[in-house]
């Protein structure tokens, strides 16, 4: 497995990844039609296209034979590192593809001084709590996210990281 930066030729393998992992973690939470308006939305082609040219960004895709199969998305602001985005293709998941990703953008991010790491997970996204756990991450608290007009509990965590 290869972990590289993301290009823009990249964006509709990204997209069918984060439709695949949503389709796999939030169909039975918030149903079909949230997860396509959502995902259309935060992943549309605009979106990612900024986003792979923000300063401060480190957006990564994982390869496995030539196929992309996971990707993720930070940002840094002053001593903070925000995980956007990490997801996974679900015919990956548990094969170390999240952990690669993580690591990577860890040590990219580290790059710009940052010395600590936020991650927001919804409540319910039981697969993706347990992964910020295993990995370390604390909880901090709760916020709150809208989609397909319904409000929904996200899960806070953060990483202290020895200074560098």
């Amino acid at each position: 497995m290869r972990v590289r930066p993301a290009k823009t030729d990249d964006i509709p393998a990204i997209q069918r990844v984060a439709r695949r992992s949503w389709e796999a973690t939030y169909d039975e939470i918030l149903g079909r039609e949230t997860v396509e308006e959502t995902v259309s939305e935060w992943y549309s082609d605009e979106t990612l296209a900024e986003a792979l040219d923000r300063p401060g960004t480190a957006f990564l895709v994982a390869e496995r034979a030539n196929e992309i199969v996971g990707f993720c998305h930070g940002v840094v602001e002053a001593e903070q590192g925000d995980i956007v985005r990490l997801y996974v293709d679900p015919d990956h998941w548990r094969d170390g593809v999240g952990s690669a990703l993580y690591e990577r953008l860890r040590s990219d991010l580290e790059d710009f001084n940052m010395h600590r790491l936020e991650a927001i997970v919804l409540a319910d996204n039981e697969m993706g709590n347990e992964f910020y756990r295993t990995l370390g991450f604390e909880k901090r608290g709760e916020g709150e996210v809208t989609m397909g007009g319904e409000n929904y509990r996200e899960t806070v965590y953060r990483k202290e990281l020895s200074a560098a």
